[in-house]
């Protein structure tokens, strides 16, 4: 999310007033951090940033 955000020059902050999204949930996802999201997030989140769901999420598996 932090690669589209910058292409599109885009704060946190103006994510979050646009969207109606919580600045922390949108801050989580930006740094990586987060640990889960609703689905409504991850769609307000592509129609705002006119991108597909798999820009902002990556399957990562746990090493063994």
């Amino acid at each position: 999310m932090s690669k589209i955000m910058g292409e599109k020059k885009l704060k946190i902050s103006d994510v979050s007033n646009e969207t109606g999204i919580n600045r922390g949930t949108i801050t989580r996802l930006y740094h990586e951090t987060a640990v889960r999201v609703e689905f409504e997030v991850l769609e307000q989140l592509c129609n705002y940033l006119g991108c597909g769901i798999e820009n902002l999420l990556e399957i990562q598996k746990d090493e063994e």
